[in-house]
């Protein structure tokens, strides 16, 4: 309904205050008119009396009754007046603009004389301002306006030849003007008119104003949001919705973007979560079910390729037989290898003795693709700490791969071993970047050199942008997209709360610059420049407590090579270089298990010269 809507509550309340104000001003400002117009009026009552009093004060003196009553009549007969009437002492209308009202008394307690008797007995002297009055004759009638000039006894009376008048009186009469308000009335009618069509204009324009900007700035955008949750609650987590705006709305659409995002990546890992974790029960499976019924087939299939021995057409099929049941016992083989990933039981172990029996295991089939095996390894290396089972699984993995690259062409491997020191940086990848609010950096969508980014948004003025950093310690292979220098003011931010990410207080050593800034959990502080050129990093907290023995292992063929395209890829689960003969989980499996051990695994290769996988596994690990 209209009444439930944002843009209408604004609206309304907005206009409802516009409204009360514009209320408050116009009844003070009719209130300040009327006062005006009425002060005014009472300024010109006063010049009348004033000039009627000075108009008869001769005839008076003399006692001219017939010359009074002409110049009152005279004065009456103005449109601008009611009428005019003189009192005396005892009440009694002497003179009057209205022959009629000649001789009578007045009523004391009537507008013309109730300020002189309100305390029961004649004022000797009136203030001006209380001379005034303002009254309706009749409960219908137009307003008038009534000044009433006392007539005080001055020495011209007292001493005048007709003596009518003691000294000792001190108001010898009362001059009553009364002026017709209708004017005044009829100005104040067309202030308030004007003053409420004012109001009312003002109103509907406001209310158009407002209401545009509300359904332009709020209603609009709100209403995209909106519709956005309504895709995104149907399960369409690829509706964006379009940020043009740099305010509060506009975060808030960012937000609800990033969170799309973040909602359809943590989707994609639920979804390969559970096809791994059907796969596992997959491969279980299989476990049970097909590898006693390949065993049988293999074991017969192999005993009657024996006894068909000069049959070749009868040898052939059989031979055919065994080396597919053998592929068959391999990919169950590898799924229950990828399975089965658990914590390594890790124990004090030599690597040269470990990659020996691995090459135990595989040299029958290394003997029959006619692949060399050259082994160079380091007699003093010294022993780490890794469970064994598993990185022997490592080996036969690599050399098993190595020897398929090879093929039929006749080539070698060839394993090397040797103790090196390392310095964290370039080494160490960061897993988990935090900012002040505990928001996390690591971006899993971006990926630089198969590992996810860092990410940050850089804002300057109006510009932004966002940023990634490559994971690995000290790396400077960032992706910067164009950001600023920072000495330009430029702001580092999270991209989830806007948090600042600029180390406050703290320069680059290096180049003076601004540096950034992020928590490792568990592992203190990370630092670093973006300045271009300088790459100074600092990891306190690691560089100090940083064990830098390490036994590099290199296993490398001079096989087909793999495509640099596919490079990136080739540690996920899936991925496979082999077409149809291979699984796409050898690599995914020996990652993991080199990851666990705090290791790393990196490939170097060129398509028709081989590959080289380097493994380094940090001795005191």
């Amino acid at each position: 309904m209209l009444g439930r809507k944002i843009g209408f509550k604004l609206t309304f309340g907005v206009v409802l205050t516009v409204l009360l104000a514009i209320g408050i001003f116009a009844f003070f400002n009719i209130q300040s008119e009327s006062k005006s117009l009425l002060t005014e009026v009472e300024r010109h009552a006063n010049q009348l009396s004033e000039a009627v009093k000075s108009d008869t004060e001769y005839d008076m003196l003399h006692n001219d009754r017939e010359r009074i009553h002409e110049s009152i009549r005279r004065i009456g007969k103005q449109e601008s007046i009611d009428r005019i009437r003189v009192f005396n002492k005892s009440g009694e209308i002497i003179y009057s603009s209205d022959s009629t009202e000649i001789g009578k008394m007045v009523d004391k307690k009537a507008e013309s004389c109730y300020r002189c008797h309100l305390a029961g007995k004649p004022l000797d002297r009136l203030e001006k301002q209380e001379r005034t009055r303002v009254f309706r004759p009749y409960q219908d009638s137009s307003r008038l306006l009534g000044i009433i000039n006392p007539i005080y006894n001055s020495r011209s009376c007292w001493t005048a030849a007709c003596h009518a008048h003691p000294q000792t009186q001190t108001v010898l009469g009362v001059l009553d003007v009364t002026i017709p308000l209708i004017e005044v009335d009829r100005n104040i009618r067309r202030s308030q008119v004007a003053i409420v069509i004012f109001a009312v204009s003002a109103i509907l324009i406001l209310s158009l104003i407002v209401g545009f900007m509300v359904r332009w700035w709020i209603d609009r955008p709100v209403k995209e949001l909106l519709t956005a949750m309504t895709h995104v609650a149907g399960g369409n987590l690829a509706h964006r919705v379009e940020v043009n705006r740099d305010d509060e709305l506009g975060m808030l659409a960012r937000s609800f973007n990033n969170m799309t995002e973040s909602l359809a990546q943590a989707r994609l890992q639920l979804f390969q979560s559970d096809k791994l974790a059907s796969l596992g029960r997959l491969a279980a499976g299989v476990a049970h079910e097909i590898n006693n019924p390949l065993t049988a087939v293999l074991t017969y299939s192999s005993y009657l390729l024996k006894r068909s021995q000069g049959q070749a057409e009868t040898c052939d099929d059989l031979q055919v037989i065994v080396s597919e049941t053998i592929r068959c016992r391999e990919i169950v083989k590898s799924l229950l290898d990828f399975a089965r990933q658990t914590v390594p039981k890790k124990r004090k172990a030599d690597v040269n003795e470990i990659i020996g029996r691995a090459a135990l295991v595989i040299e029958n089939q290394l003997a029959l693709g006619r692949v060399r095996l050259v082994m160079d390894l380091d007699a003093t290396l010294p022993k780490v700490t890794v469970d064994a089972n598993q990185i022997q699984q490592v080996f036969i993995n690599l050399m098993v791969n190595a020897s398929d690259a090879i093929g039929e062409n006749n080539g070698s491997i060839e394993i090397t071993s040797k103790a090196i020191s390392l310095h964290p940086k370039g080494v160490l990848q960061i897993k988990r970047a935090l900012c002040r609010k505990r928001h996390d950096l690591v971006d899993r969508r971006v990926q630089i050199d198969s590992k996810p980014a860092i990410s940050m948004r850089f804002r300057k003025k109006k510009h932004s942008g966002i940023i990634h950093l490559n994971p690995m310690y000290g790396s400077d292979e960032h992706r910067l997209n164009d950001m600023p220098a920072l000495e330009e003011d430029v702001e580092l931010l999270c991209p989830d709360c806007s948090t600042s990410l600029i180390a406050e207080g703290e320069l680059c050593p290096k180049c003076s610059s601004p540096i950034y800034a992020f928590e490792v959990p568990l592992k203190g502080l990370v630092q670093g420049c973006l300045h271009n050129g300088c790459g100074w990093h600092r990891w306190e907290q690691v560089d100090s407590g940083w064990n830098d023995e390490f036994v590099e292992v290199r296993v490398a063929d001079d096989g087909c090579g793999i495509p640099k395209s596919q490079v990136p890829k080739l540690f996920e689960p899936f991925a496979t270089t082999k077409g149809q003969k291979g699984t796409g989980l050898g690599l995914a499996v020996t990652w993991g298990i080199v990851d666990n051990h705090n290791g790393t695994i990196t490939v170097e290769s060129e398509v028709g010269v081989g590959t080289s996988f380097i493994i380094r596994i940090p001795v005191g690990s």
